[in-house]
């Protein structure tokens, strides 16, 4: 896909205040581990994650949503009477109906011709919300729109705890499928797209390309029933391999599209799994890790907010400069890889 008339106005986020080490959650599993004779600092030492944030008890995706959305108007001094369209992508949601979009449109007073929906597709939801909002700028139907998503892991995360301490019948090989849920922290995020104006400078978002591998779409499944006292189950070894897999038959078609090469990127930044992911990954691709920029050892893997909220701090922290050229590496569970490419 190519984009000619595409900028990205201001990418926002929000953090929770709470953090949680890796070290404070083995502490918590603490008769697991004795159980199980695990060495302590495995779950650090496995992923790379020190810490995660979790947002308050009661505080929902809709309310972190709001707060980058607010963000990016800011940055982009834009007026909520000025966008065109809300979608909201996270893994989670307020409630399955109506719409958590509809929450984050009043909170915002978004105009009432704005359109506004949910766009659910794992930790691929932004970057799926960016190319549709994207193609619709591009097609003259809107002129901006708000892709937003406000991740809150503190339900799956106390619920695997309690999975993990109360289910006795786990063994080590057993317990390995639902480890992943304590490398998942909340943020909220926020992209604003807007039709490119000569007035208005801003970064041009240059296209990319998709890839599905949807064999694999039972290597990571969650359920918000909590089957078995655990919400989600990660086979996180095949996932890897099939993800990185994926990534590269992607990264073919992406370089191909845009007419890049491996060395072509200043800055990459990529879905925030674990640090062997990272390291397969760029492996796979051939891309210089030098180029990454990474937040998951500070705040683990936030689901679709992981990408978007690490572009932002990229910027925030002076890796982007005006000229840049930006990849955005997206895989989500399914398995879906979307790559995109950006002119700072």
């Amino acid at each position: 896909m190519r984009f000619e008339q595409v900028d990205i106005a201001a990418l926002g986020y929000a953090l929770p205040e709470e953090v949680v080490s890796s070290a404070a959650v083995e502490a918590r599993l603490q008769p697991l581990y004795e159980r199980l004779k695990l060495p302590e600092g495995r779950l650090e030492l496995m992923t790379g994650i020190r810490e995660r944030r979790l947002w308050p008890v009661g505080f929902q995706p809709s309310d972190a949503a709001t707060l980058a959305a607010r963000d990016a108007l800011a940055r982009a001094n834009l007026q909520p009477g000025a966008v065109d369209a809300l979608f909201h992508c996270s893994v989670c949601r307020d409630f399955l109906e109506p719409a958590t979009a509809t929450v984050v449109h009043h909170h915002l007073g978004l105009p009432g011709h704005a359109l506004n929906f949910d766009l659910s597709n794992a930790c691929l939801g932004v970057l799926s919300g960016m190319i549709v909002a994207a193609g619709m700028i591009e097609l003259g139907h809107l002129r901006s729109a708000l892709i937003v998503s406000g991740e809150n892991s503190r339900p799956l995360f106390e619920a695997t705890l309690r999975h993990l301490l109360t289910d006795l019948t786990l063994t080590r090989r057993t317990c390995k499928d639902v480890f992943a849920s304590l490398t998942i922290g909340s943020a909220a995020t926020a992209a604003l797209l807007v039709r490119r104006d000569p007035a208005r400078p801003g970064h041009r978002l240059l296209g990319g390309a998709c890839r599905a591998n949807t064999a694999w779409n039972h290597l990571c499944q969650g359920d918000a029933a909590g089957a078995g006292g655990a919400l989600m189950n990660t086979n996180s070894e095949e996932l890897l391999l099939r993800g990185v897999e994926t990534a590269a038959a992607t990264w073919t078609d992406f370089k191909r599209e845009l007419g890049w090469d491996e060395n072509t990127p200043d800055v990459v930044c990529t879905h925030q799994v674990g640090r062997v992911h990272r390291d397969r990954l760029y492996q796979a691709l051939g891309l210089d890790p030098a180029r990454d920029f990474a937040t998951v050892e500070t705040l683990g893997n936030c689901g679709s907010a992981s990408l978007p909220i690490t572009a932002a701090m990229a910027a925030d922290a002076g890796r982007l400069r005006p000229g840049n050229r930006l990849a955005l590496l997206g895989i989500g569970s399914g398995i879906n890889c979307a790559m995109l490419g950006v002119e700072w």
